[in-house]
């Protein structure tokens, strides 16, 4: 019976799942951030060890017992970030083990022959896609000052920017004044702007990004444009991948919504936007939202690696599992 784990290594969290080959789940620990390129190697190889740790412990397995280790981390996206990491997993005396970047992991989530594209619409976004011969290709993923316009926080802070904009008359009324006030506990946000200016605050919170969406549900104009124009950039994201792949895949080609802001929130602005878009390009292309957690992408490839390919009945119960629960 083969026993593997599956690491996704995120920007906030890092969750390491130990499953057999009939699927079912033997331990899994849940550690700080995995990303190497917003807390360092050193500190990113610790939250990872400690997260496979725990997983250990609780399935009382020691690391001779696992036969393939499919590591999927947020940050793995050129080869300078390969050269870093490799070295540092190299110290975990896994017998056999593979990374890739966490958007190869979310992409299996949503594609049993683990080709065609992935959207992250995250805290940040990237995207990614792999065709029929392996080749893997990534656009964006490196933040505003590189293109990119979308993630949570990119949403945050435009939706903190609109609704300025709106109160100082810049921008069309907007509900966005009253609910970005209220979020920070004021009545008006005119008090809201003078504190953070006082206390020299330049960011705001991820949570912003719900209450756009709850303007914009309310029939907010300016909260619709801000989420149409990121199913927009979602879309020549994902054209742009698609044209890079070449003729190299199958078609209909899947698109796979992976994140917070595309699972969770769905808006239909987004999402339309998102499809007219894509479809201005390729007729025949389908959204899938998975419904398993990301680690389980890592699991699967993982299992395919330990020579496990009759997976497909696995995926209910990998996704009755849910995410970052032990």
């Amino acid at each position: 019976m083969a026993i593997v784990m599956g690491v996704d290594g995120g920007g906030s969290k890092t969750y390491a799942v130990i499953v057999n080959d009939q699927g079912i789940k033997l331990g899994a620990g849940v550690a700080g951030c995995g990303n190497h390129q917003r807390i360092g190697v050193d500190a990113a190889l610790g939250h990872i060890k400690q997260a496979i740790d725990l997983a250990l412990e609780k399935a009382g397995l020691h690391m001779d017992q696992i036969d393939f280790v499919q590591y999927g981390l947020a940050g793995a996206d050129r080869a300078i970030d390969f050269s870093l990491l490799l070295p540092a997993l190299s110290t975990i005396p896994f017998k056999s083990w593979d990374v890739v970047c966490d958007t190869m992991i979310g992409l299996r989530t949503g594609s049993r022959s683990h080709t065609g594209v992935v959207l992250v619409c995250g805290s940040g976004t990237n995207a990614a896609g792999r065709n029929s011969e392996g080749e893997i290709v990534q656009v964006g993923g490196f933040g505003e000052l590189f293109g990119d316009r979308a993630g949570g926080e990119y949403l945050a802070a435009a939706a903190f920017q609109t609704a300025v904009r709106s109160w100082e008359g810049r921008e069309a009324a907007s509900k966005l004044t009253d609910h970005v006030a209220a979020y920070f506990g004021d009545d008006d946000l005119g008090t809201t702007i003078e504190r953070l200016l006082d206390e020299d605050i330049s960011t705001v919170p991820e949570a912003l990004t719900i209450v756009l969406h709850e303007a914009a549900a309310e029939g907010d104009l300016l909260a619709i444009g801000l989420l149409k124009d990121t199913g927009r950039e979602l879309g020549l994201a994902a054209n742009a991948v698609i044209r890079k792949l070449g003729g190299h895949q199958d078609r209909p080609v899947p698109i796979v919504l992976i994140g917070s802001v595309l699972q969770k929130g769905r808006s239909l602005h987004l999402m339309n936007e998102l499809q007219a878009m894509l479809r201005s390009e390729n007729n025949d292309d389908r959204l899938v939202i998975p419904e398993m957690a990301p680690v389980y992408g890592a699991v699967l490839l993982a299992l395919e690696q330990a020579g496990i390919y009759k997976t497909e009945a696995l995926e209910p119960i990998f996704v009755q599992y849910g995410g970052y629960q032990e």
